[in-house]
């Protein structure tokens, strides 16, 4: 009789594949937008009081609103999108508007089929990844996201932008293998989706499955390719600042400082970035990309966040 494998051990499986790869594992490549790279949405639920959320990084600044809609003929909070689950989201959808070059994204005829794509376990329940889905997406899409920039003296400029402009969604969670009479599908706001194309950051889509049980993980994974598709010099990142960035869900400076370690030794078994942390931060220097800055864009594959 086979046994289901847990998401978290099939996680650890694949990280394990990819480590063991080396400079063997050739990437597949995905896209991740860079506003939501440089500050981050939260890893676990602030609550369902909570309609706002903030990240600082540098003279950046960005607010997430959470937004309304009918849960079961009520108007209600949608809350704010957290945890693993609307980062793979955001990594698919913006793989696929670089692909395709359309704000209009086709998800998928049926439930089970789009959380292939994320590399989900179509387990349902209150804690099963359906249940979860559903939720994140409705979260996530109907988020609106404001961009702060301070130019110092110069003055302030905000960006205001919704996600998606439309979300249609005809699955049945009951028999996810089962097709809807009408393709779900999402359309992508149009400040979103420019914000998306004009420098998207490169990831391996690889990685990001390998990676998918930790929020903390994939943020800083994606930051670092980031980082080092600009870095020209060393530089030190303070504690405070990362954890201005990346660590507003935990309560210690210690705690958070752990767990960005523990993290940092998890990627670079996988990607080998040059950052080493210190007393006084994390030290960045110069260092090859992740992803080959000469592999090409996507242009026949849909993408996948898993195998």
């Amino acid at each position: 009789m086979l046994t289901q494998m847990s998401p978290a051990k099939l996680a650890q499986m694949q990280w394990a594949e990819i480590a063991l790869e080396g400079d063997d594992h050739e990437p597949d490549l995905g896209f991740m937008a860079r506003l939501l790279v440089q500050a981050t949405m939260p890893h676990s639920n602030p609550g369902p009081s909570a309609t706002l959320w903030s990240r600082q990084n540098g003279n950046l600044g960005v607010v997430m609103q959470a937004g309304a809609g009918m849960v079961k003929g009520r108007l209600q909070p949608l809350g704010l999108p957290y945890g693993s689950i609307p980062r793979l989201l955001l990594a698919w959808v913006t793989t696929e508007a670089v692909r395709t070059r359309s704000r209009d994204l086709e998800l998928g005829r049926s439930l089970a089929e789009f959380m292939d794509k994320l590399d989900l376990n179509r387990a349902g329940g209150c804690r099963g990844d359906i249940t979860r889905l559903r939720d994140q997406m409705r979260r996530l899409f109907g988020a609106t996201i404001t961009a702060s920039y301070e130019h110092g003296k110069r003055g302030t400029a905000d960006a205001r932008f919704l996600i998606a402009d439309k979300t249609m969604l005809f699955w049945d969670k009951r028999h996810p293998d089962q097709a809807g009479l009408w393709h779900s599908t999402v359309t992508l706001s149009e400040p979103f989706y420019n914000e998306i194309i004009r420098r998207p950051v490169p990831l391996d889509i690889d990685t990001l499955r390998a990676l998918s049980r930790s929020p903390l993980a994939l943020d800083l994974y994606m930051w670092l390719s980031y980082r080092a598709c600009y870095l020209k010099r060393g530089t030190t990142v303070p504690w405070g600042v990362l954890e201005m960035q990346f660590g507003a869900d935990y309560t210690r400076s210690r705690d958070f400082k752990a767990k960005f370690i523990k993290a940092l030794a998890k990627i670079q078994h996988i990607y080998p970035a040059a950052a080493e942390p210190t007393e006084a931060g994390l030290v960045l220097k110069p260092g090859p990309t992740h992803i080959p800055r000469r592999l090409p864009t996507p242009e026949d594959n849909p993408p996948k966040i898993g195998g």
